[in-house]
């Protein structure tokens, strides 16, 4: 049985800003317009991050537009609680209270009707971590471009 599990929404700017260290899939706690605007791609991770409160995990900053056919209205940018076990909410405070760590969203997608939120347990990249991760990305399409001209 093939799962459905096509991203609606990527946080490109992750991969480039943090070393991705560890990820776990997370529930997501909507209200049902939100539910129905996030099928249809209107979100936006731009600036997400994950913070444990009370042993709970919330995801912060994470736009959802407004459905244009809902009946209540909802904050854009509302907190909203992440769904996941408690063991694996212990090894996420474990990392992130270490210093440098911090949780980022990577995706968010639909399983079996569900939604989703790839979290990561991620440590910022420095400006010449950066620079270099360009380089060899540079250096791989030129060896690419290479080869397919050689064929």
């Amino acid at each position: 049985m093939a799962e459905e599990k096509k991203a609606l929404v990527t946080n490109r700017k992750a991969l480039h800003d943090f070393h991705i260290e560890k990820t776990f899939e997370a529930g997501l706690q909507l209200k049902g317009s939100e539910v129905k605007s996030l099928r249809r791609g209107k979100a936006n991770l731009k600036g997400t991050f994950a913070r444990i409160e009370d042993g709970e995990l919330f995801l912060y900053g994470m736009h959802i537009s407004p459905y244009e056919f809902a009946r209540e209205d909802y904050e854009p940018t509302r907190v909203r609680k992440l769904l996941l076990h408690k063991a694996q909410i212990r090894q996420l405070a474990q990392k992130s209270e270490q210093q440098g760590y911090t949780l980022v969203p990577l995706k968010v997608y639909f399983r079996r009707g569900y939604a989703k939120v790839e979290i990561a347990v991620a440590r910022g990249k420095k400006l010449f971590d950066k620079r270099t991760a360009i380089k060899e990305k540079q250096a791989k399409r030129d060896m690419q471009r290479a080869l397919r001209q050689k064929k």
